[in-house]
């Protein structure tokens, strides 16, 4: 491969071939996903650099694996064989916030946290937030429409997304969305690209559409012994036409593995919590008719008990301790034999208690494992985690096999193998039982379309269409 020819296009020190360095870049979280031996890393810099990439890999028919901040749970980001991986973390400029149009433009590097934080001084926000928050990149955002806590009223990436800049596997250059916040000239063909996991073209810029800073919520959490009882004060507080800022759910393995990391305060011994949130309309009093509400749907759905509070402090540790679910699971797989599956089903809400209650039929099954269950019930998006000790041959074989069993649940509840965490490698057999035949199609002809000679993260989620 001509890597000299590639280098005197890009900008000074692009281009990586040191292995060492190579192999850090070379895979996301995801266990269980291959992992290729790639030919050279690329840090771009800019789109310049993105544009040199692509056309030398269309040229030579070299594959590309578009990478953002690597901290995807479904090994989309890792390397195949000789491929260039194409890392635009160094893209991290935020281009422009604008207060009038109340939108922002940023390059994919940005941290999602850090353009919360800009932000707060216009008096302005951008509500999606994934567990990641911390650590993941817009631009990896919008390539697996990621979700997040407060999805149930504020929605996901995509519903921010007002336009992108796009480079194609050819080299060229394209701008997709409108400019307006009002726009139907043509296909919406930025919807394309946000979920494609880098299949289809790589994002070098975003405009998000903002809104005013959300208001300071009201906390409450409930106490159940049963994870089922739990399920059906969600589905009878959201039939009351309740619209919480955040519904999140820990069941007891959840709880215990929080506890044992940090020192948050969360009762031990239950069978599961709810934490919910609500801002209302923007007032304290329409915030506390909804945490009313919600203790009592709650007390008619056998909690053991609801506590609710108006200090930001107990809001912040309760949301800390939520966000701590997966450095906590990660800590005991360490200490367990360092098996981790982290599940990402999405199921309609009416079929959550269902799903609770077969969930333990799955863990009855597969007795090697242990499943923690958590997830963001207020849009059913659930993430069994599995553990398991890696080192064990037979409770690895039960590890992926409770793995599927939970994605099968899924599928036949109504729902979907992934909510937010994307298809990557680890799911990529799964997407072609979710797709209807014409589906599987339509899907395979435009990535044909865009990217004809296959060069941009194959093998990954459109793999086995």
């Amino acid at each position: 491969m001509p890597l000299d020819e590639l280098a005197a296009e890009l900008s000074a020190g692009a281009l990586v071939t040191d292995r060492d360095v190579i192999g850090t870049y070379s895979k996301d979280w995801a266990l269980f996903s291959h992992v290729g031996e790639a030919a050279a890393l690329v840090r771009a810099a800019s789109v310049e650099d993105v544009q040199a990439t692509l056309r030398f890999a269309t040229a030579h028919r070299i594959p590309v694996v578009p990478q953002g901040a690597r901290t995807g749970l479904s090994g989309g980001a890792n390397a195949v064989e000789g491929c260039l991986l194409l890392s635009v973390a160094k893209m991290n400029e935020i281009v422009e916030i604008n207060t009038v149009e109340q939108t922002c433009t940023v390059q994919p590097g940005v941290i999602n946290q850090d353009l919360k934080k800009a932000l707060t001084q216009y008096g302005l926000a951008y509500p999606p937030d994934p567990g990641s928050v911390a650590i993941s990149s817009i631009g990896g955002n919008v390539a697996t429409n990621a979700g997040g806590l407060c999805c149930v009223k504020y929605g996901v990436t995509r519903d921010y997304v007002r336009s992108l800049t796009v480079v194609l596997a050819d080299g060229q250059v394209t701008r997709v969305g409108r400019p307006t916040q009002k726009g139907v000239a043509g296909l919406e063909l930025s919807q394309l690209f946000i979920g494609s996991e880098g299949t289809l073209g790589v994002i070098v810029e975003i405009t998000l559409d903002l809104i005013p800073a959300l208001p300071d919520p009201l906390t409450a959490i409930a106490l159940f012994s049963e994870a089922a009882d739990a399920a059906s004060t969600v589905c009878d507080f959201m039939a009351t036409g309740a619209r919480p800022s955040m519904l999140e759910y820990l069941d007891g393995t959840s709880i215990d593995m929080i506890n044992d990391y940090g020192d948050f305060g969360l009762p031990s011994g239950m069978g599961a919590m709810l934490l919910v949130q609500s801002n209302g309309d923007g007032s304290l009093e329409h915030a506390t008719e909804e945490m009313e509400t919600f203790t009592r749907v709650a007390n008619a759905c056998n909690a053991a008990e609801v506590v609710f509070s108006e200090d930001p402090a107990d809001s912040e540790l309760l949301v800390a301790a939520r966000r701590a679910v997966g450095p906590a699971g990660e800590k005991y797989a360490n200490a367990h034999g360092g098996g981790e599956l982290i599940d990402d089903v999405c199921i309609p809400r009416g079929k959550m208690r269902e799903f609770f209650t077969r969930l333990d039929g799955i863990r009855a099954e597969y007795p090697q494992v242990l499943i923690g269950n958590a997830g963001h019930a207020g849009d059913g998006n659930m993430h069994p985690c599995v553990f398991f000790d890696a080192g064990v041959e037979e409770a690895t074989e039960q590890a992926l096999a409770a793995f599927d069993a939970i994605m099968a649940l899924g599928l036949e509840l109504g729902g979907t193998i992934t909510g937010e965490h994307g298809v990557g490698y680890l799911k990529k057999k799964w997407l072609a039982r979710e797709l209807d035949p014409v589906s599987r199609a339509m899907h395979v002809k435009i990535k044909d379309a865009l990217d004809p000679l296959g060069i941009l993260n194959p093998g990954k989620m459109l793999g086995e269409l």
